[in-house]
């Protein structure tokens, strides 16, 4: 203990309240030994530069909690197979960083819920860098994260129901295979529908 506690910097004190608070995971035991390893000085170097981004010990603890009970990456990356995405893997306080002062309990569990991540060890994982890209440049506007989030469930139901309309209308036509080559083209059908919409909402009066 006395030597994790010198490699995080901080007291030995300090580490046996980290641990009695939960923010840290128990040591592996054996006997009266107890045995830390990289994993838990990573996890006291995530809590030092939380801390540091202004989050308390008690948002930490609860980030920590909510963390841990999110869906690991092989269940949620499972669920994009085959994807066009690409994954982007993040520490908490990287993530910390995309949305200043908006990572909270209550909108990581909603990320974790709608599965935008998942947890790879000390990782973060969000499933797709154009998703994170666009939600940080949001949240940069102005638009609260849980609103982001919120939109982002009800886009998610909205492309489900696309994605079977256009499976549906070609399946009886096509082979698999070409179902999966003509994606851009349901892509591009979808982004031209869109923008038109968008054209009609904005012309709308009262607009």
């Amino acid at each position: 203990m006395t030597e994790l506690a010198e490699a995080a910097g901080i007291t030995v004190r300090t580490l046996r309240f980290y641990r009695e608070r939960g923010l840290i995971p128990p040591p592996r035991r054996e006997g009266r030994i107890a045995w830390y390893d990289d994993r838990h000085l990573a996890r006291l170097r995530t809590i030092a530069a939380l801390l540091e981004r202004g989050h308390t010990l008690t948002g930490i603890a609860d980030l920590t909690t909510a963390f841990e009970s999110g869906r690991d990456v092989g269940e949620v990356l499972e669920l994009g197979s085959p994807t066009e995405e690409e994954p982007v893997r993040l520490t908490p306080e990287e993530l910390a960083d995309h949305f200043d002062g908006e990572v909270t309990p209550e909108n990581l569990a909603a990320a974790l819920d709608l599965g935008y991540l998942a947890t790879d060890g000390e990782e973060i994982v969000h499933i797709s860098r154009r998703l994170l890209d666009v939600s940080a440049a949001l949240v940069r506007e102005g638009v609260p994260l849980a609103e982001v989030l919120r939109a982002g469930a009800r886009v998610r139901e909205h492309a489900e129901a696309l994605a079977e309309l256009f499976t549906e209308a070609l399946g009886p036509h096509v082979k698999d295979a070409d179902v999966q080559r003509l994606r851009p083209l349901a892509k591009a059908v979808v982004d031209a529908e869109l923008s038109l919409a968008l054209d009609r909402r904005l012309r709308a009066p009262g607009t």
